[in-house]
This record gives C-alpha cells, sequence and structure tokens, in this order.
C-alpha cells in the first residue's frame, strides 16, 4: 500500500518546523547563558531613562525575596534573544524557503533585513526619545507632595519591554505597506485617500503607547508613525504593483 504524498509531506514539514523550534530554543538557551552575567548591567541600560530623572530620595525597589533575580534572569533572555535573532531568522528562512519561487526568494531576505533595521530603529526611539519624555511627566506629577515614587523592578521590566516591543512592531507601518502594494491588496492611490483616516488612527495609537499623558510625548510618536506612513506611501508608489488582479 503506498503512502499518501500529501500526508508525506505534511509530516515532512512539521519534522521541519520541529528542528526549527528547537534550534531557535536552543540557540536562546545559548545567547541567555552567555548574556546572564552581564544581566545586571544591562538591567541599569534598561532602567536608564527612568533612573536618570528620579528624585535623589527615590529608587527601584523590590518587595518579593526572588523578584531580583527573577528579573535578572528575563533580562538576560530577552538580551539572549537579540543575541541569536540573526540565527532564529535564518531558520525561519530555512523553514519557508523551500516553499517559495525563485523571485520571491530573492525578495524574500531584503524585506527580513528592512523588517529587522525598523524594528531595531522604533525600540531605540522609544528608548532614547520616547521613554525620557514620558517618563519626566509621571515624575513630575508628583513634585509638591508626600508621594514618593519608588518603581519595582518586576513592574518596569514589564513596562518598558511591552512599551519598547510595541514600538518596534509599529515601525513595521512601512514594511506592511510595502508587502501589502507588492501582492497588489493596497495601491499607492488608496494611501493618499487613507491619509486623514490614517492620521486619526496614529493619534489614537500614539495615546495609548506613550507612557506618559502629555500631548508633547505623545507628538514625539505620532510625527515619526505619519513620516513611515508616507515612505510606506512611497515604497507603494515605486514598488508596488500598478493594477490590482
Amino acid at each position: 500500500m503506498k503512502e499518501n504524498p500529501q500526508l508525506m509531506n505534511l509530516a515532512t514539514h512539521l519534522t521541519e518546523l520541529r528542528r526549527c523550534l528547537v534550534h531557535s530554543l536552543i540557540a536562546v538557551v545559548i545567547g541567555m547563558a552567555l548574556t546572564l552575567y552581564f544581566s545586571k548591567e544591562l538591567f541599569k541600560i534598561l532602567t536608564r531613562p527612568l533612573e536618570q530623572i528620579l528624585p535623589q530620595q527615590s529608587h527601584f525597589i523590590a518587595t518579593t525575596p526572588f523578584e531580583s533575580y527573577m528579573v535578572y534572569l528575563k533580562t538576560s533572555a530577552l538580551a539572549g534573544f537579540l543575541l541569536v535573532s540573526p540565527y532564529i531568522a535564518l531558520q525561519i528562512w530555512k523553514f519557508i524557503s523551500p516553499g517559495l519561487y525563485k523571485n520571491e526568494k530573492k525578495t524574500i531576505l531584503p524585506f527580513a533585513l528592512l523588517s529587522g533595521f525598523f524594528f531595531a530603529g522604533g525600540a531605540l526611539f522609544g528608548y532614547f526619545f520616547v521613554f525620557p519624555t514620558g517618563f519626566k511627566f509621571i515624575v513630575n506629577i508628583l513634585n509638591d507632595t508626600s508621594i514618593i515614587f519608588m518603581p519595582k523592578m518586576e513592574d518596569y521590566f514589564s513596562f518598558s519591554t511591552k512599551f519598547l516591543l510595541a514600538f518596534g512592531i509599529t515601525f513595521e507601518l512601512p514594511i506592511l505597506i510595502l508587502l501589502l502594494s507588492r501582492i497588489g491588496l493596497v495601491q499607492y492611490h488608496h494611501l493618499h485617500k487613507f491619509r486623514k483616516f490614517a492620521i486619526v488612527i496614529i493619534l489614537i495609537l500614539s495615546g495609548i503607547l506613550t507612557p506618559g499623558p502629555d500631548i508633547f510625548s505623545q507628538l514625539m510618536m505620532a510625527i515619526p508613525l505619519m513620516m513611515l506612513y508616507e515612505l510606506g506611501g512611497v515604497f507603494a508608489y515605486f514598488f508596488g504593483k500598478k493594477t490590482i488582479s
């Protein structure tokens, strides 16, 4: 009795997927082991945007016996993941490349490189520009009060990593527009007509993502996103399909 070719193909794909996941997990563990020794210094770098503007009587605290240990462990895990992310991207590339046409294989690598560039740019922008402004508002609002701001290590780690990840993802907007335009789902004139709605959505999104409710920090997030939307329009104009099939 002959085996079903579709079942064989499915089994092969599942085997490749398992190999990709196992290799990626091993790489993360290795990266975590390499960065564990530097976890305290890495956490200091992560807390710097807030620590630089804390009043003298304020400082980070740990409220449970193992909170600092777990935060340093999570910090090393995050740093380890970032360290081995090119290898993980290579594993994903190996997994999906057999199912792509030759011309698609030529474009997926530039997409991946651009995606990594914009993601890193978004995270760095949030760290160096948005965080200091938002945190300054949070600290200043307690001035002339008897309240002393004592941020928990765990709370700050969860907050900062979540929002830096959000900044990185939102900065993928031009790549998303480029991808949709390449497959014909979006064209330049669609983006031009949708611009006023996009501005409203970006302003709402900036109000959600920025750590401070002040209009200045929200505009610091909104203006770059508007520029990225326009950049996506440029990508769609020059590299997108001219007609929708």
